[in-house]
């Protein structure tokens, strides 16, 4: 489960290629594939890193509070699938 208040960030060893539904997530550890399906979640995962919590990140990007808990379940597949980490 992602916590609102804490840190994560892109795993070291995945890549992220932008399309027009979002992006591919590809981790060259695991030789898993993601689909991030919403531009929103792609702008998310790639700004991570650059803020102290997940809810900080929804904010700067402009995610609609109403759509959160479906970015927080998406978040939550991809840090299963070793996508994303708690930094």
């Amino acid at each position: 489960m992602i916590d609102l208040e804490a840190s994560y960030q892109l795993s070291p060893n995945v890549s992220l290629r932008p399309e027009r539904f979002g992006a591919l997530a590809y981790s060259f550890d695991t030789r898993k594939l993601s689909f991030l399906k919403h531009p929103d979640l792609l702008r998310v995962v790639e700004s991570l890193d650059s803020y102290n919590s997940v809810r900080q990140v929804f904010e700067a990007v402009g995610v609609e509070k109403d759509k959160w808990p479906s970015f927080l379940i998406a978040l939550a597949t991809l840090e299963t699938s070793e996508m994303i980490r708690a930094a």
